[in-house]
């Protein structure tokens, strides 16, 4: 087998190999997300339990995967999520929804690469 046929063949079983482990990077960086919205959102004050209403769901979405992170309104005080990331027409918001994005994105995109790169047997 010549170089250039080992070559076709790696590049053709990437994308087979590429979505578990990009699949793998969207969830450990959803957990880590996840666990920054929730060290931030810890408080004494009225909102107390609002931080165990936050999780994550990551999913395959129609041409890549995707991940769902914030808090749920069905678990305690997960209603009060508009309120403290977005604030009220008289109260600014109280909570930055976009921090942990921030905090992971160089470290995403690091591990993403990781993975393309091993994807490919480079």
């Amino acid at each position: 087998m010549s170089d250039a046929d080992r070559l076709a063949n790696d590049l053709a079983a990437a994308p087979l190999k590429a979505v578990p482990l990009a699949a793998a990077v969207v969830k450990k960086t959803a957990q880590n997300v996840k666990d920054h919205m929730v060290n931030e959102a810890r408080s004494n004050g009225t909102y107390k339990h609002f931080h165990r209403s936050i999780s994550y769901d990551v999913h395959l979405a129609f041409g890549g995967i995707e991940a769902e992170i914030g808090p749920d309104k069905d678990r305690t005080q997960g209603a009060l999520g508009n309120v403290l990331y977005f604030g009220t027409s008289k109260n600014a918001p109280v909570l930055d929804i976009n921090s942990g994005l921030r905090a992971e994105e160089e470290a995403f995109a690091e591990n993403l690469a990781d993975a393309a790169e091993r994807a490919l047997g480079l």
